[in-house]
């Protein structure tokens, strides 16, 4: 389960003489005697930012130098056991708290960084609940490590982006396994009321709606896999057919040369969506506000291609399947800008002090 927890609580006596909630901001100003806290962050919206997701959200990454033979070396595996003890997921890198300047493919720009920007009160505010295997089913086993406390804390903004394990399994009848719709409403209103007894007032919650993940087979299954990339020898159809083979394909109803069977798992993500999508338009809550946000991943390859790129230069080379650091960062820049222009309540009003506070307390001691 990915590991990375910031939160803010309410400032203690607005931080006059100690930083209590890690933003960096703190003192107070020696010409009024009022708290810098006070000054630059009262009445301006501040919040933090909390994703609820899977190892796409926990940004999965399997280093591709470790599987090609042309660029395989001795430094190639100088960073394994960060890797492995990380199960792989890099979520300083993610869609939603990335935050390193380093890069593992492409470049770092996430929804933290965004409303960091926006409100430099949000420093260190942010909270990455995402696991591999994640889905509406077992989210409920690790949303009560959401560190929010209603009446300590500021209003949170979480994404629920379970994008893709409620049709995803390794199980060669694999559509016996999905979540079925009745289900995944059950699931995600538990887990709704859930978060309305635990979020301060004033927050927001934005369901994603499932990928489609057709888009695997048809921009990869022709291309060679790093394995094979020396000798022209092993595609990324034969490297599913390989993982089917040892019941370990993670997606089989889409990393799957049957036609039928991948269609027939995105008719069923599409009814998972339509769930999401009906909460969203029929139910309401005490602490939270409600939205829905569809079709990321077709709008971050329009975009792409748009830039010239090719579209499965927007997945890990390593398992075909997760969207990489590219496609976080162009995804993290879309989502801001869609809900800047619909819902710009969500993210809050833009702090006016923002240069003041960069001015006196610099990067506000880093992350």
């Amino acid at each position: 389960m990915t590991r990375i927890t910031l939160v803010h609580f309410l400032p203690e006596d607005w931080d006059a003489l100690q930083d209590s909630n890690c933003n960096g901001i703190w003192g107070f100003d020696p010409e009024d005697g009022l708290p810098y806290e006070k000054k630059l962050c009262e009445g301006t919206d501040s919040k933090g930012i909390i994703i609820l997701g899977d190892s796409a959200a926990a940004h999965f990454h399997i280093p591709p130098e470790w599987m090609t033979p042309m660029t395989m070396s001795k430094s190639s595996f100088s960073n394994m056991a960060l890797a492995i003890s990380n199960e792989f997921d890099w979520p300083q890198f993610s869609l939603y708290t990335g935050f390193q300047n380093s890069t593992i493919g492409g470049w770092t720009q996430s929804l933290y960084l965004r409303l960091r920007e926006w409100n430099r009160c949000n420093h260190r505010d942010y909270q990455n609940i995402a696991r591999n295997g994640g889905s509406s089913e077992n989210l409920q086993k690790y949303l009560k490590s959401m560190a929010r406390d209603q009446q300590l804390d500021k209003p949170a903004i979480i994404f629920y982006a379970l994008i893709g394990n409620d049709v995803c399994n390794h199980l060669p009848d694999t559509l016996k396994h999905m979540t079925t719709p009745k289900d995944m409403k059950i699931n995600v209103m538990k887990q709704l009321e859930y978060l309305d007894m635990n979020l301060p007032k004033g927050s927001h919650v934005i369901l994603m709606s499932l990928a489609d993940g057709r888009f695997l087979w048809n921009n990869l299954h022709d291309r060679y896999h790093p394995l094979g990339q020396l000798n022209k020898d092993i595609t990324y159809s034969q490297f599913y057919g390989f993982l089917s083979c040892l019941k370990s394909n993670p997606c089989e109803g889409w990393m799957n040369k049957n036609e039928t069977l991948r269609n027939l798992t995105t008719e069923r993500a599409e009814q998972l969506s339509s769930v999401l999508r009906e909460i969203t338009t029929s139910v309401k809550f005490s602490n939270f506000e409600l939205s829905y946000y569809e079709n990321l991943y077709q709008k971050v390859n329009a975009k792409w291609e748009r830039f010239g790129g090719n579209p499965w230069d927007l997945l890990e080379p390593v398992d075909g399947f997760h969207p990489n650091q590219i496609a976080s960062a162009i995804g993290a820049d879309l989502i801001w800008e869609e809900i800047l222009q619909k819902q710009p309540e969500i993210f809050g009003k833009q702090n006016p002090f923002n240069q003041e506070i960069i001015q006196r307390f610099g990067d506000q001691g880093g992350h």
